[in-house]
């Protein structure tokens, strides 16, 4: 299993499967287990979400799948990880699977990262962008998020003691009813559980993408690049959270036909919101065949 340097000096392992135009989709190609996919099954998310993707692409593409959002999350990268670096990370993994020239498919802010990627190397034989608009991104709405996130986590880190109470007295954290999607989510109730240099890396992430120009960006792109969404992709943070609502969705509805004057396919996927249009049961009819009909042998 080839494993990869990245900007910070630490490690990634890389699972490669299948044979043919290479693939990266940095995303965890093994499923999650016991209470964690349970958890994940009650929110509509597939368990085996990379596995799936995987299995769907390997039999026409060589796919590298690594778990670039889950190595953030277990070594955290507070003051680097800007687009340089995030861009310079995904370049490494495919030097280290001997791919001179790669297609790239990243959902959320692992799209925006494909951007980024997409606007300082040629390497790239194509580019997905899926859950984030490739215009009008909601960057400033992000930052304002990420640095609420990154107070909250950085106040819960100064009372630990709180926690263990709760803890303690076997008091359940506040969680969304059984019945709601993430497009539901109560954001004034929700729990933080990141720690403070988890939060503080999006916040440095953001902070270097104010004032980025995704307009003045889009000649640099000079791949075939498709972008999609869930119709109903808009989020609604709460009162803690700055009362930002992030709009995924309008952009690329109400910029549709510019972004295909720009060279973008553009797929909308009726009534999904943000999670619904991330699992593999309604990325890969739209991934797949894109790919075949743009760099498949």
């Amino acid at each position: 299993m080839p494993e990869v340097k990245l900007h910070d000096g630490s490690t990634i392992e890389i699972e490669v499967h299948g044979a043919g135009p290479t693939v990266l989709l940095p995303v965890n190609p093994r499923p999650a287990e016991g209470p964690k996919a349970d958890e994940m099954r009650k929110w509509g998310m597939d368990p085996a979400l990379g596995r799936s993707l995987v299995e769907g692409l390997g039999d026409a593409f060589q796919v590298a799948a690594f778990d670039y959002e889950g190595h953030l999350m277990a070594t955290p990268k507070a003051d680097t990880l800007t687009p340089d670096a995030v861009a310079a990370d995904l370049l490494a993994v495919a030097d280290a699977v001997g791919a001179d020239r790669f297609a790239y498919y990243g959902y959320s802010w692992l799209a925006l990262s494909g951007l980024q990627l997409a606007i300082r190397t040629d390497r790239l034989s194509a580019l997905v962008m899926g859950g984030f608009p490739p215009l009008g991104g909601p960057y400033d709405g992000m930052l304002k998020v990420t640095t609420a996130t990154h107070e909250l986590a950085a106040a819960a880190a100064h009372a630990p003691q709180d926690r263990q109470d709760r803890q303690d007295r076997q008091e359940p954290a506040e969680q969304p009813g059984d019945g709601q999607t993430a497009g539901e989510y109560d954001w004034d109730t929700a729990e933080v559980t990141i720690s403070e240099p988890q939060a503080r890396q999006f916040v440095t992430l953001y902070e270097a993408l104010r004032g980025f120009d995704d307009r003045a960006a889009q000649p640099l792109i000079g791949c075939p690049r498709l972008c999609f969404v869930g119709s109903a992709d808009e989020i609604s943070y709460g009162e803690r959270w700055g009362d930002v609502h992030v709009s995924l969705a309008g952009p690329i509805i109400n910029r549709r036909a510019e972004l295909e004057a720009l060279g973008w396919d553009v797929r909308v996927l009726d009534g999904l919101d943000h999670t619904q249009a991330m699992q593999p049961t309604h990325v890969l009819p739209v991934l797949r065949p894109w790919l075949l009909a743009r760099i498949g042998r």
